[in-house]
């Protein structure tokens, strides 16, 4: 099993991003690919989980070792699927998360693509009480500043990530018009904004 990757940066998409290894290029399917686009053509360290099926071998990544431990306990939850956890850590808020979890919030937790009350219930009572070992701080998550420049391109792109996420179309729209609003520099940004709204609605 892969613990990390450590290679340049080649490619980012709205799934997955490319790091070249010795001559290797590995597709490392992320939560929020753009938050690496910072490094293109530099070296990074992602943290990787790598999920094994009769037809399929795919690597998804992570950027601590905090966040591939959250992934694993949520992989342990009957309904969470890899896709599905990839999705729930998209938004970084890590706080409300875990908050919800200890809190009994299902209806939280239901606000994250694929996931309905069932499968809600089932994250609270798989992991209520066993997330101590994830360090306090980063489940607290950071403050985001970002300059206001415009960029259509970046919606665009984000709104990709967002299907790529599960979303449907129509949650898709409801947020859309709310990032024309704003104006950040990055894709990075602009999809960090648009999970921040899905959460509040």
């Amino acid at each position: 099993m892969y613990e990390y990757i450590k290679g340049i940066l080649t490619y980012v998409s709205p799934a997955y991003v490319v790091v070249e290894n010795q001559g290797m290029g590995y597709q490392i399917h992320s939560a929020n690919p753009y938050r690496f686009s910072t490094k293109m053509n530099e070296e990074v360290l992602i943290y990787v989980y790598q999920a094994v099926r009769e037809d399929d071998i795919t690597l998804y990544g992570f950027k601590d070792l905090n966040e591939k431990k959250l992934y694993l306990k949520l992989l342990n939850v009957s309904g969470i699927g890899p896709k599905s956890a990839l999705a729930i850590l998209a938004n970084e808020d890590h706080s409300g998360l875990v908050q919800a979890i200890e809190h009994n919030d299902a209806n939280y937790l239901t606000k994250f693509p694929g996931v309905g009350k069932k499968t809600a219930s089932q994250i609270v009572l798989d992991l209520k009480g066993k997330l101590g070992d994830l360090d306090v701080e980063w489940a607290q998550g950071t403050a985001l500043t970002f300059d206001s420049v415009e960029g259509n391109v970046h919606i665009t792109e984000a709104l990709e990530a967002l299907k790529v996420l599960g979303y449907s179309a129509r949650e898709i729209k409801k947020v859309s018009g709310e990032l024309e609003k704003i104006q950040h520099d990055t894709t990075d940004a602009y999809l960090r904004e648009a999970l921040k709204l899905m959460m509040k609605k």
